[in-house]
């Protein structure tokens, strides 16, 4: 009941009838899903929200696909939440039809919300690696450079480098510590841009920015090019996750809606990406109105984030919703009931 009371504080619910607000018991508006719905477009129609469906997927459990669902089926849909059922067959169908009927109607895909990721959200370094190279010089020797200027890398023919090489910039921040156990998780690591060589030589070589995302200097690492830029969909989490935001990319104590975060939560955990988890916060008691003790208080939400990039231990999160200020060390989680 309690996810239920964060959805709703978080998401709003939808005014049905005259009443302001419907008891749980209310009749419910039933609807029947059309070819072309999606859960994305469920949750957005009837919880004026779509960030809902990854709550909703989670707490029907007869939808075991979160990207298949079926002309027919009912959805049921109350104050605080939506129930869908299984596709019933018309009453009106003959008897030779029903039999004949498949036990599931056939599978309708659905493209649900995806999230574009650029490749600049940057990441959590949870163990050594070994860089390609260093950006050594740039061009006239300035302190910053950007696209379409020149750099110089300690990256040669030695090392199998041949003009036209692409390479993407990094920086390594200082480590991060976790806010609660201050155990070190790894190093922030910010992407700058990308590079092309233009020009090699033994050891060394001159290259061309070809993308920048921040102030590129000597000292930046390089590591062999991938495309960075994709969709990352919306996907229910397999199992319950619960976390702390422990790093921010801007490295600002507060953060709000498409900000990145970064989380002590990571495959080993469970996680993937494209789960969605909720910003928590508890509640402290004042002492002053009460003569006894009254236990926990239920917690504040606050907002929600998108795992984008998971790594063992740790993931990279996109703030997708913020309805109040999130501050590094608030928690984050998700529930199945």
């Amino acid at each position: 009941m309690k996810k239920i009371v964060f959805a709703a504080v978080l998401f709003g619910v939808v005014s049905l009838g005259s009443g302001a607000v419907l008891a749980a018991e209310s009749e419910p508006t039933v609807y029947v899903i059309q070819k072309g719905d999606t859960l994305w477009g469920l949750s957005d129609r009837f919880l004026k929200d779509p960030h809902y469906w990854p709550d909703l997927w989670s707490r029907n459990q007869s939808i075991t696909n979160p990207h298949l669902i079926y002309p027919g089926q009912k959805v049921k849909v109350f104050p605080d939440r939506i129930e869908i059922e299984g596709a019933a067959v018309p009453k009106e169908a003959p008897a030779a039809a029903v039999a004949a009927a498949p036990e599931q109607p056939a599978e309708v895909p659905v493209k649900e919300r995806a999230f574009t990721v650029t490749g600049a959200e940057g990441f959590l370094l949870e163990k050594d690696i070994n860089p390609s190279g260093f950006i050594i010089s740039t061009y006239q020797n300035r302190e910053i450079v950007g696209e379409d200027d020149i750099v110089y890398a300690d990256v040669g023919r030695i090392n199998g480098a041949k003009p036209g090489d692409r390479f993407s910039i990094f920086k390594k921040m200082g480590q991060v510590s976790h806010p609660v156990t201050n155990f070190i998780l790894g190093y922030k690591v910010i992407p700058l841009g990308t590079l092309q060589l233009s020009e090699t030589e033994e050891k060394a070589s001159r290259a061309i920015i070809t993308k920048s995302y921040q102030e590129i200097g000597a000292g930046s690492f390089l590591l062999p090019y991938r495309e960075r830029r994709r969709e990352v969909p919306l996907k229910a989490a397999s199992q319950e996750l619960s976390g702390y935001i422990v790093e921010t990319k801007t490295g600002n104590n507060a953060i709000a809606a498409g900000d990145i975060a970064f989380l002590d939560i990571g495959r080993k955990h469970g996680a993937e990406p494209g789960n969605m988890l909720y910003v928590v916060r508890d509640v402290a008691v004042d002492q002053r109105f009460i003569d006894v003790p009254v236990g926990k208080l239920p917690e504040e939400l606050i907002g929600a984030v998108v795992l984008v990039d998971v790594g063992e231990n740790t993931s990279t999160a996109l703030v997708v919703k913020s309805i109040d200020t999130i501050y590094h060390g608030d928690r984050v989680e998700f529930r199945k009931k």
